[in-house]
């Protein structure tokens, strides 16, 4: 099916030397650049991939954008997963349509959106989030980007551990996505959410907090050996004969982490091949390496994101 341009709309534009702006596109519209002015009009009703010309003749190329571009040009209040990280949760979490999905915490919503298009109209999608801000910022970016309010998504403040049993029935939900702080705090909750042979899946950004949820999955006898890893993207350059790596490259992100539910009588057997001691240590060690910090998120940041979201879901709408 042709993708053709309407009122609403968000378009992707390529001009000279490369550079990209996206915009909503409404009747009567104008979007100006250094290089001159663009008219929504010329873009409305043409398909995505046309390329257009301003009043100066510059040639600009217009294509819908793709989840890929719309999370990192979206607006946030929290960090967002970024689309290397989120492929990989999409893939080695097994995310499949009709899923019953628990994500905490939905940060911008880039995450979300991505588990929406996975899940597809049949899957539900239970997110927790601490704070009301966010939750606002990320339901606007879904919104804008599906242009629906999508029915299969609930949304609900608080703490994890502490909602999760009054929303998602015991032993119902397929994947559980844990995008926050302290995952560890969760994860008995979420083991008597997920089915026999679920999957939970942990995104953290540093060796401490990786070490620390491992530590608590294994503690709980509920699940299979944890897999742990990262992904590094590099770029390259093509360019005729000049075929190179990028000089920048998207390295660490984040780790991510993944284990599987065991069956109620089951017990894991030990494979290891050989034995190793536990790292010996006292409490405040612990607390030393576990020791673990939030950025603070200004208010005066949240309340311009969000004007800035809400603004772009009037446009939207209007």
């Amino acid at each position: 099916m042709t993708e053709i341009f309407s009122p609403g709309d968000r378009v992707q534009l390529t001009g000279p030397k490369g550079r990209i702006n996206t915009i909503v596109l409404s009747k009567g519209g104008r979007h100006g650049t250094h290089r001159g002015e663009i008219k929504h009009d010329d873009i409305l009703g043409k398909p995505s991939g046309s390329v257009i010309e301003n009043q100066n003749g510059e040639k600009f190329l217009a294509l819908k954008p793709l989840l890929s571009d719309y999370v990192l040009s979206m607006p946030r209040g929290a960090q967002i997963i970024y689309p290397k990280d989120a492929g990989q949760i999409i893939v080695e979490g097994d995310i499949f349509p009709g899923a019953v999905v628990i994500e905490a915490g939905v940060g911008s919503g880039a995450l979300s959106s991505y588990l929406l298009r996975a899940i597809g109209d049949k899957g539900k999608l239970f997110s927790f989030e601490l704070r009301e801000e966010f939750a606002q910022i990320a339901k606007a970016n879904v919104e804008n980007f599906l242009s629906v309010s999508p029915k299969n998504w609930k949304i609900t403040i608080g703490a994890l551990q502490e909602k999760l049993s009054g929303v998602v029935r015991a032993s119902s939900a397929d994947r559980a996505v844990l995008d926050m702080l302290a995952p560890w705090e969760c994860i008995a909750e979420v083991e008597k959410a997920l089915r026999p042979g679920g999957l939970v899946i942990c995104y953290v950004a540093t060796a401490t907090q990786l070490s620390r949820v491992a530590e608590e999955i294994k503690a709980t006898g509920r699940f299979t050996s944890v897999i742990a890893f990262e992904t590094l993207v590099r770029p390259w350059h093509l360019e005729g004969l000049a075929v190179r790596p990028e000089h920048r490259m998207i390295s660490h992100t984040g780790f991510l982490l993944t284990a599987r539910k065991l069956a109620d009588d089951a017990q894991l057997p030990d494979f290891r091949k050989r034995r190793v001691n536990k790292a010996e240590g006292s409490e405040e060690d612990a607390q030393e390496w576990f020791g673990l910090t939030e950025r603070p998120v200004g208010e005066k940041k949240l309340r311009k994101t969000l004007r800035q979201v809400t603004t772009q879901s009037n446009k939207r709408k209007n």
